[in-house]
């Protein structure tokens, strides 16, 4: 995958002027858990053959559980793409803070840093949402322009968020965001026009919090030129000069484990905070 390069001021960590003045440092954790077991095994056992995991377009019906599907683990396709799956329990979490931290997050380098301390260099939006915006219609339909290392590979990736019902992520639960929400993104990079793929994360409600079920397609057939004749053909040469390999697919399962793990354990209580100071 293509690796970006530093730009001048952005940097792992907060300092020392964000720490005496956010009124959330307290969240700042750079304690970041080991691996559930789960993930562990799914790394140990390597890649899988590409049948076992959805393609973008089966993956609603494996979210939603309507048919069985590996929960943890990651394939490489016959047409040059990735395909990583990730679970993750989310004790005290509920989906809708899930949607309130997804239109939060971008809003400083701080807030973002928080969700992976050791990995989240630096985040925008490419255009401030609607002042007044709320849960999934502050980031539905963003941008957001990230920073951030998966595994030693700085990458500048640029998320466009997404309706979930024009992929095909379409259930009843939706409807109540206390209950399930879905955040669905179009992944490209940022310094060049190329959408690269798409990430999905399902989040159900259960007893005592929440699942997360985390798919990401990536190369292949989901790479493409963004809103232009050259990104179109620089795609078509992404698909073969940029073919994600079996590190890049192990280094994305473990950043999404690490970050939505270490993100249950500030969440609720950010949260609550939040609400209480009126930050909608």
């Amino acid at each position: 995958m293509k690796r970006s390069r530093p730009i001048a001021g952005r940097h792992l960590g907060w300092d020392a002027a964000d720490l005496a003045t956010k009124p959330y440092a307290r969240f700042l954790d750079p304690d970041i858990r080991p691996l559930p077991d789960p993930i562990r095994h799914a790394l140990d056992r390597g890649p899988l053959p590409e049948p076992l995991l959805p393609t973008l377009d089966t993956a609603p019906r494996s979210l939603f559980g309507q048919t069985p599907a590996i929960e943890n683990g990651f394939a490489l396709t016959a047409d040059g793409a990735m395909v990583v799956a990730a679970r993750t329990d989310l004790p005290g979490v509920t989906p809708a803070m899930i949607d309130w931290w997804f239109g939060w997050h971008s809003d400083s380098p701080e807030r973002y840093k928080l969700w992976h301390p050791l990995a989240h260099v630096n985040a925008a939006w490419l255009s401030p949402p609607a002042p007044g915006s709320q849960s999934r219609a502050r980031y539905v339909e963003a941008t957001s322009i990230v920073d951030e290392y998966i595994g030693s590979a700085l990458l500048r990736a640029a998320i466009r968020f997404l309706p979930p019902a024009g992929l095909g992520f379409t259930e009843a639960g939706l409807d109540d965001a206390e209950q399930a929400t879905i955040v669905c993104a179009r992944t490209g990079l940022a310094d060049v026009p190329i959408d690269v793929g798409y990430l999905v994360h399902h989040v159900r409600r259960t007893t005592g919090g929440s699942e997360m079920r985390s798919r990401f397609f990536i190369g292949g057939r989901y790479a493409a030129g963004r809103n232009s004749a050259l990104g179109t053909v620089m795609a078509r040469a992404a698909r073969v000069f940029m073919r994600p390999t079996e590190a890049d697919a192990r280094a994305l399962l473990v950043h999404c484990a690490e970050e939505m793990q270490h993100l249950a354990q500030f969440l609720p209580a950010l949260y609550a905070q939040c609400r209480r100071d009126g930050q909608t």
